[in-house]
């Protein structure tokens, strides 16, 4: 339990962080737009590319783990799909929150799953962890750039969305690590270096910039928007894919992991994806901060349970 607060706290501090520094005169608002094109153009994509390129996945059971992985993210993008025209008629979720809505739903925090799988469990663990991310992170990022395109603009045709999805520099990032990993060849060490060093400010300068989009009155507010969401996210989702993966036969520390992976909050990169295409940035930020908070005591229940199963 302890490990697991420690490697959520420091996420939480930069986004109260990034909230104080908005309200300080200290930086100008017209910092922060730069910042977050900083972060979506260049930060975040580098942060992805280098986890994924140097992932090491050997002595890992893939091939039950990849369709796990695959057919518990299939379903849930469907369910969230499937979720709208009842929560719209119900007028719980308008149609310009949906797009964050469906966002902090099967978006995942991998970076935190990845700190926290260092502390909890042995190597293998992190390796899963990365394992997630390769496998998962085109669609999902595919997922949420057609969502988001369409909700922003309903008028929108689906070749500009298709358009949208493969210019988006999460996608190409994720895409150019994977098609890295099939070649014969590794990355320039020096280069590896320097994409190590550009990650290090992705997290942190992404973490400032959500806390910076934040209206703390909001965590406070009746959105039905944000309670669906967080219920989807860190409810749903993991008894879904632990579900999914006793189906498939995966007991022991595997499931640990997995289950791990279920139970993050979101992920900040889609913040900054809705913040460049239209989507609501507000409610995305303030999902991800109550997320974020709440994990602190879903994520050991989620552990517990996994555990008791994968013992069991």
């Amino acid at each position: 339990m302890f490990a697991i607060f420690e490697s959520i706290l420091p996420i939480f501090l930069l986004i109260v962080a990034g909230n104080v520094l908005r309200r300080l005169p200290l930086i100008g608002d017209a910092t922060w737009p730069g910042l977050e094109q900083l972060c979506y153009w260049f930060l975040y994509p580098a942060l992805l590319f280098i986890t994924i390129a140097n992932a090491d996945f050997s002595g890992l059971e893939l091939n039950a783990m990849l369709g796990v992985l695959i057919v518990a993210v299939s379903v849930m993008i469907a369910v969230v799909l499937a979720l709208w025209p009842p929560l719209r008629r119900s007028g719980l979720v308008a149609h310009g929150q949906y797009s964050s809505v469906f966002q902090t739903s099967i978006r995942w925090n991998g970076f935190m799953a990845l700190a926290i799988a260092e502390k909890l469990f042995p190597a293998a663990g992190s390796a899963v962890v990365a394992l997630v991310m390769a496998v998962i992170i085109i669609p999902i990022n595919i997922a949420s750039v057609s969502v988001v395109a369409r909700f922003a603009d309903s008028t929108a045709s689906w070749s500009k969305v298709v358009r949208d999805v493969l210019r988006n520099p999460l996608v190409l990032a994720s895409g150019a690590a994977v098609l890295l990993r099939l070649t014969p060849f590794g990355l320039y060490a020096p280069l590896t270096e320097t994409l190590d060093l550009v990650g290090r400010a992705a997290l942190g300068m992404g973490l400032l910039t959500i806390g910076a989009g934040l209206k703390p009155g909001d965590l406070f507010a009746r959105n039905a928007a944000l309670w669906v969401a967080v219920a989807l996210k860190l409810a749903f989702f993991p008894l879904l894919l632990i579900s999914i993966a006793l189906a498939f036969g995966i007991t022991g520390p595997a499931l640990n992991y997995l289950a791990l992976c279920a139970a993050v909050p979101t992920a900040m990169n889609g913040y900054l994806l809705a913040r460049q295409m239209g989507g609501d940035a507000p409610l995305y930020a303030t999902v991800t901060t109550m997320q974020t908070i709440l994990a602190f005591f879903t994520i050991p229940v989620v552990l517990m349970i996994a555990g008791q199963l994968a013992s069991g």
